[in-house]
This record gives C-alpha cells, sequence and structure tokens, in this order.
C-alpha cells in the first residue's frame, strides 16, 4: 500500500533509528510455537506458567495484545504467514491442503531483495518447503522424541528431543551463514502441540502442584450457540489415554472429569513449553555473543492460540478469543522501544509485507495485509484497520465444530456458523443449523454470554453484519 502523509512523517522523525542501531537491513529471526496460546507466556501475565526467554523479547521491544488469524488451524495460518494471502485466495483452507511451491512466497521475495533464507521445523504444508537456501522440516505433524526429518529431500532419522534438535539445526545455519548478507531464518517449533510429550529435563516440573484452572473451566454454555455445546474438545470427556498418559477412570463423569484431566494435560502442556523457552534463550544468547543482537529483528510467536481449559475446551477451530489470538512479541533494538505495549488489531496476513518492508522490497499488489513497521517504530496510521475477517473451513471435520466466519472490531464480535461445507475438501458432508453469536468483547472478555437476539443489540448486530460483508468484499471472499 502506498504510504499516507503520516506514515511518511513517523519515517522522517525515526530515521536516526530506520534500520536498528547500524543502519543496515536487519537480519529477520522469526521463531514460531505450535498451539502456544499467550496466556501461556508470563509477558502476556500468564497464571499459570513462567518464560523468562521468551519475557526478553517482550522486554526488549514490544508486545502485541491483538495479534490474530485469520483460520485457527495449522496449515491454513502457515499459508497465510508465508504468502500473506487469505486461505480463500491460497486455497490452503484445511489441514488437507498443501502450499503449491510454485506460488510466490515471503521466502522467495526475501532471496530476491538479497537475502540468504532457511527454514528449520515444522512445515506441514504438504508440499516440500520453497525459497529457501537451506531446509530441514518434520514430515507432516512429526514427532517428539527422536524424528525423522526431511533435509534438502533427504530422509534422516535423528536422535534426540525435537525442540532442542530444531534450535540446534537453527543455530547451525546461523553459523554457517554467510555474513556478507543478511539473513531470513523460520525456527518452527512442533511443541506444544498435542500429545504434549515432555522431555526429560522438564518430566516432573509441577509435580505435586495444582495448575490454577480458568474461571470457566466449568462452562455449561448456558448463554451460548448450539455449536459451543456440542462441539467435542472438551477437557476430559473428549480426551484419550495419551492425552492425560493414564488411564480415564471410568467413575469419573461431568465436572470431576473436567477438573481430574486438566491437571494432567496441561501440566505436559507447560513442560513441553519450558523446552520451548530453553530453546529460545539459546538463540538469544547465540546472537548476543555475535554480535548480531543489534541487527536482528527477532520474532517470537505462534501459528494460532489454543484454549487452556476455557470453556472447558483444549484446542483451537473457533473464533473465540483464546483460539483467535497469536502471541506476537518482537524485538529490534534501535527502531522498537523496549518494554513497550501495542494494542491495534494485526494479523497474520500482514507479516510477510511486514518483513518486506524492513528488507527495504516492494511487496506485491496481490499481497493483502499491510506493513505495520510504522506500528513497531510508535506511529500507528490513522487509517490502520478497526476490523478484522476470520473464516474456518473444516465443517466438522474435527471436535465436531462447524465451518463459520466472522467479524471482530475492537468493541464486539459477530459470528455466522453457517450450517454446511461450502467446497472444503476438509469438511465432513453434514448439515448443521445457522446460527449466530454476539459477543462484547470488552464487558465480556471471555465470551460468555450470546447477545444476538438481544434486542438492545440490534443496531450493532446490523453494522456488523454491514461490516461483515465489506470485509468479504474487500478480501475476495463470495460464501454462499
Amino acid at each position: 500500500m502506498d504510504m499516507n502523509r503520516r506514515d511518511f512523517l513517523g519515517r522522517l522523525a525515526a530515521l536516526p533509528s530506520l534500520f536498528g542501531a547500524t543502519g543496515e537491513r536487519p537480519n529477520i529471526l522469526y521463531i514460531m510455537a505450535d498451539d502456544h496460546a499467550s496466556h501461556a507466556i508470563s509477558a502476556y501475565g500468564s497464571r499459570i506458567n513462567r518464560t523468562p526467554n521468551i519475557d526478553r523479547i517482550a522486554k526488549e521491544g514490544m508486545r502485541f495484545d491483538n495479534c490474530f488469524c485469520t483460520n485457527s488451524i495449522c496449515t491454513p495460518s502457515r499459508g497465510v504467514i508465508m504468502t500473506g494471502q487469505y486461505s480463500h485466495i491460497t486455497g490452503v483452507k484445511t489441514l488437507n491442503d498443501g502450499l503449491d511451491p510454485a506460488r510466490q512466497n515471503i521466502a522467495k521475495l526475501l532471496q530476491g531483495a538479497g537475502y540468504q533464507t532457511g527454514f528449520v521445523g515444522k512445515w506441514h504444508l504438504k508440499y516440500d518447503p520453497s525459497g529457501f537456501d537451506y531446509w530441514i522440516m518434520l514430515p507432516g505433524q512429526g514427532v517428539y522424541h527422536n524424528p525423522v526429518m526431511i533435509e534438502m529431500g533427504r530422509k534422516r532419522q535423528l536422535q534426540g528431543y525435537a525442540t532442542d534438535l530444531i534450535a540446534d539445526y537453527s543455530l547451525d545455519y546461523l553459523k554457517r551463514r554467510d555474513k556478507n548478507k543478511p539473513f531470513f531464518l523460520m525456527c518452527h517449533h512442533k511443541a506444544p502441540h498435542r500429545p504434549w510429550q515432555p522431555d526429560a529435563k522438564h518430566a516432573n516440573m509441577y509435580e505435586g502442584e495444582n495448575v490454577p484452572e480458568p474461571f470457566n473451566l466449568l462452562d455449561h454454555y448456558e448463554h451460548r450457540s448450539k455449536a459451543a455445546a456440542n462441539a467435542t474438545n472438551k477437557v476430559g470427556e473428549n480426551m484419550v489415554k495419551s492425552d492425560v498418559k493414564r488411564d480415564i477412570p471410568p467413575d469419573l463423569k461431568g465436572d470431576a472429569l473436567r477438573k481430574w484431566a486438566y491437571q494432567y494435560y496441561i501440566k505436559d502442556y507447560l513442560r513441553c513449553i519450558a523446552s520451548v523457552d530453553d530453546n529460545v534463550g539459546r538463540m538469544l544468547d547465540y546472537l548476543d555473543a555475535e554480535g548480531l543482537t543489534g541487527k536482528t529483528l527477532v520474532i517470537y510467536t505462534s501459528d494460532q492460540g489454543f484454549f487452556l481449559g476455557d470453556h472447558g475446551y483444549f484446542d483451537k477451530r473457533f473464533m473465540y478469543e483464546e483460539s483467535l489470538r497469536m502471541p506476537f512479541l518482537v524485538r529490534y533494538p534501535g527502531a522498537i522501544k523496549p518494554g513497550s505495549v501495542n494494542k491495534d488489531m494485526v494479523l497474520n496476513l500482514d507479516f510477510a509485507e511486514t518483513f518486506l518492508d524492513y528488507a527495504g522490497a516492494k511487496a506485491p499488489a496481490d499481497m493483502q495485509g499491510r506493513s505495520f513497521r510504522p506500528i513497531l517504530e510508535g506511529h500507528t496510521p490513522k487509517d490502520w484497520r478497526k476490523s478484522m475477517y476470520y473464516r474456518y473451513w473444516m465443517h466438522m471435520a474435527d471436535h465436531g465444530i462447524p465451518a463459520h466466519y466472522g467479524v471482530r472490531t475492537k468493541r464486539y464480535k459477530l459470528i455466522y456458523y453457517y450450517g454446511k461445507a461450502l467446497g472444503s475438501a476438509g469438511a465432513i458432508d453434514k448439515d448443521t443449523a445457522p446460527e449466530w453469536e454476539l459477543f462484547d468483547v470488552v464487558k465480556d472478555p471471555h465470551e460468555m454470554v450470546n447477545l444476538y437476539d438481544d434486542p438492545k443489540h440490534q443496531g450493532v448486530v446490523k453494522e456488523l453484519k454491514a461490516e461483515l460483508d465489506r470485509l468479504q468484499k474487500e478480501y475476495k471472499d463470495t460464501p454462499s
């Protein structure tokens, strides 16, 4: 997009730090976990764990409180991040879809801008990565212990724990890089994805402790949609032995089962995060030791959010806050104010254009996001987005969650469960009754009461439906 006057003046004021402390184009280190909810990061005020190394990025840079994904499931979110385009544009709508290697992506564009590019970890886009000078990936979801990885097309059986190995190969790539060129490295952890298998170092964390429960762990969905009540991603009730690492007592039912299972699954989830945090520390320490800290834009994020017993759920997919919100922490000394917090609405759709902006490269016209570099440098454009569009396509395919789309503004969220599969290969051919939900995310941040049928909110409903229609037209999505 063209720079407006405010953006230009903001950049002018920031000229001494335009490219950080060095005056050069930054290296870009993009670290992404899988299913790491922001409320399991202490920089976001976690009540259940501490993440000192991830917190370093927030302390030395910026924390985004309203970073959202456009489709809360692994493969589609990764497709959006790589292309800067919505799922219906890339064709990566479901877990069954793949990103066409011939398609333009951020790695190819940065290569063209003179960057050396590397990828390590969970790719999960069906086909081999393209645009990277070097890559090594887990096949599919991969496993935690002694994983097979595919290095530049060749399978390798590795020994060790996946989180450590992904950091090992990332560091090895940095050590072997051409020091005369900036680098773009994507370090994608498998953890803390289900089935939450920790390493030996962290296996006994939280033993003998009770992890605090979310206040709505025992949500019974009295004031919500049938979609919410009928979903089969409930803690305990819809879990299996591998989730809790023991037999589920047959006599436990209802709330008692939910409380019992929560303690077992959440501890393993947090143990997996502890390993990720340790390895983020290794990466940051390497940058310090090599004098690269001031020359490197460092990002920590996740491919989407995750339910940590909130609403009694695990997993993601829903447009509810815990699933929709992504952690996004970014550090670039000299350009981004340390310890800053931002509440503007940014999307995974924007990542690619932001990286291109820092690389001094022009974004292709068919990208659908917008660089938030001005926001990072303390200058939110006057015309920055006030709403965002979301769509989940996998109708009833997993956990009984219907396909839906919706709009979120700073105050409200409107969700439409449209009741059928619309051209989605990952969907089940099973119609459900269409439903709407409306939440006031300011007064009801945990989304406990559906206001859609409230007479006092019919004006809001009308406005949000009009905004939803506008966004679908803007992003060229035409649901029937």
